[in-house]
């Protein structure tokens, strides 16, 4: 999916490189530091969700309203999911994307908030590949989200760095805060498609 983290952080619109790189490495880096929470609450800002991600972060201390809100995102995920025509085909792909959520949302009940970064990055690849067919798998497809809409091709920015080894290095370092922020900026904009 998408493009090498390089080729995408050079395509990202100039208002966006400040906070995406510290929320992300960014090509030409040196030290591979990770995001703060600061630098996920900006970049909720730029991705317009930013009201839901701060009632998120208030509420992820409480397990039930965090269980609630993870049933929603599996919902309208599902939905999605089920809504997305395509060819018979990728109806198998369709399937193993909708048994893969389940297993997400467990891994984030568990707090294994590290796996689970891999694996929202690989459901946001497959995700993308149902949304825009085989221009997901091209080169410039980050570059193709921005022109449909700036908000949304920061968020498949957002997605080709997880599904990117070189974009979760940081990942391996980092504390829980951090690692469940960056997965609630996903799985909020997710939430609110």
């Amino acid at each position: 999916m998408f493009t090498s983290p390089i080729v995408a952080s050079n395509i990202l619109p100039r208002e966006f490189r400040k906070i995406a790189g510290e929320l992300f490495p960014l090509a030409g880096s040196q030290a591979i530091k990770g995001p703060t929470l600061e630098a996920a609450a900006a970049f909720a800002n730029d991705l317009g969700i930013v009201e839901d991600y701060k009632r998120l972060q208030n509420i992820r201390h409480s397990e039930n309203d965090m269980r609630d809100f993870l049933e929603r995102f599996e919902n309208n995920l599902d939905l999605l999911i089920q809504k997305t025509w395509v060819e018979k085909a990728d109806e198998d792909r369709k399937n193993v994307l909708l048994d893969k959520v389940p297993l997400f949302i467990t891994l984030i009940e568990r707090k294994d908030y590290q796996e689970a970064l891999k694996d929202f990055g690989l459901i946001l690849k497959e995700l993308a590949y149902l949304f825009f067919g085989n221009q997901s798998l091209k080169e410039d497809f980050t570059e193709y989200t921005f022109r449909i809409d700036i908000q949304m091709g920061l968020f498949w920015w957002y997605g080709n760095m997880l599904a990117s080894p070189e974009g979760l290095k940081w990942a391996k370092s980092a504390d829980s805060d951090v690692l469940l922020a960056v997965l609630l900026l996903g799985i909020c904009y997710l939430t609110n498609f």
